[in-house]
């Protein structure tokens, strides 16, 4: 094929897929789960064949481990996170109140300025009323979660549907690699073969490591955060450690929303102090122990370009998308990079 016409078919196949996503959106979401535990416990699988049992009892006992291990987490994690997320509705207007107390001096200024005598009444009302509704909306979304029939049935599908879709992708894995591998044109092969494998490397280094990474740092910060007396200190350190599949943004996003709650909660610099400090140190260790631990030198992705993969994912195409955007973000930056290291080598950049 003349270069033309392979650009030609490659955007195709692009368009393809994209509007593939796109119609079938609402019912993707568990097959892609599926896929996506398949594709993370193949290798576990793989291990299990050195011990002769067969793929089919190997598969049934991962994915066993794997969901009770997962059910027992979500079992223990949901309800401290329900209840403080309770207390912090609850709560609000009291955060709105110390809130507005210490920027008096400041409001009193704009007040002078503009000449307005009941701006302070009427900003600390809005703001009350505002905080105190959308806090009360979160409430019963997440309170009410299993009352409303097509929210019911959607779960009840993922439920059913993904460890299915995992159970049959896990016992097909080889037949579907060895299937790829038998389409791939046989004058690219090697070459082909390289970027494939490159791209399994990114992804496989990212997913499983950065998984793990964010879950060692929830973990992390959640106890600590509790056991350095922070209100809500669970709820922040879970968002956290789940923020931190971007490097570095969950620990920024969790510094800044803790130190805040700690301002809040009480004055003493030491107090807050010890809040930065933890994720302080979350950070060296995520960075020197956890991190290198975990995922060793095999991911490079630039945390600017996985968080605009994400959104760029959801915007588009919702929780699927943002499924999607990791695995896309890793093949799009390897071909990149290929296309960089072929321009290096041709005529036309010496």
């Amino acid at each position: 094929m003349k270069f033309r016409q392979q650009v030609i078919f490659w955007l195709a196949a692009a368009l393809f897929i994209g509007l593939f996503v796109w119609a079938f959106n609402e019912i993707l979401l568990p097959f892609v789960a599926g896929i996506t535990i398949a594709y993370l416990l193949n290798p576990i699988l793989v291990r299990l064949a050195k011990f002769k049992l067969s793929r089919t009892v190997a598969t049934v006992l991962i994915l066993s481990l794997f969901f009770i291990v997962l059910i027992a987490l979500l079992g223990l994690l949901i309800p401290p996170i329900y209840q403080e997320i309770l207390q912090l509705a609850d709560r609000a207007p009291e955060y709105v109140d110390s809130l507005w107390a210490r920027l008096q001096p400041y409001l009193a200024i704009v007040e002078e300025r503009v000449n307005e005598n009941d701006l302070d009444q009427s900003l600390r009302d809005a703001l009350k009323g505002n905080i105190s509704n959308a806090l009360g909306a979160g409430t019963e979304l997440l309170g009410g979660i299993l009352s409303g029939g097509r929210t019911l049935v959607k779960f009840g599908t993922f439920v059913v549907v993904t460890p299915l879709v995992a159970f049959f992708m896990m016992i097909e894995w080889q037949s579907i690699v060895s299937w790829v591998d038998d389409q791939l044109p046989r004058h690219s092969y090697d070459q082909v073969r390289t970027l494939l494998g490159r791209i399994d490397k990114k992804i496989a280094g990212f997913i499983r490591g950065q998984l793990l990474v964010a879950l060692s740092l929830g973990v992390l910060y959640a106890f600590a955060l509790s056991i350095a007396g922070l209100q809500f200190g669970f709820i922040i350190g879970i968002t956290a450690g789940l923020l931190s599949v971007i490097p570095l943004f969950g620990s920024a996003v969790g510094l800044v929303v803790s130190v805040g709650v700690a301002y809040l909660q009480s004055p003493d610099i030491g107090f807050i102090l010890t809040i930065a400090g933890i994720f302080l140190i979350g950070q060296l260790l995520e960075g020197n122990v956890i991190a290198p631990k975990l995922m060793g030198q095999s991911v490079g992705l630039h945390p600017l370009w996985i968080l605009f993969a994400l959104m760029a994912g959801g915007s588009l195409f919702g929780i699927v998308g943002m499924v999607l955007a990791v695995p896309v973000a890793a093949s799009v930056g390897v071909l990149i990079s290929f296309m960089l290291e072929r321009y290096k080598e041709s005529s036309y950049y010496e």
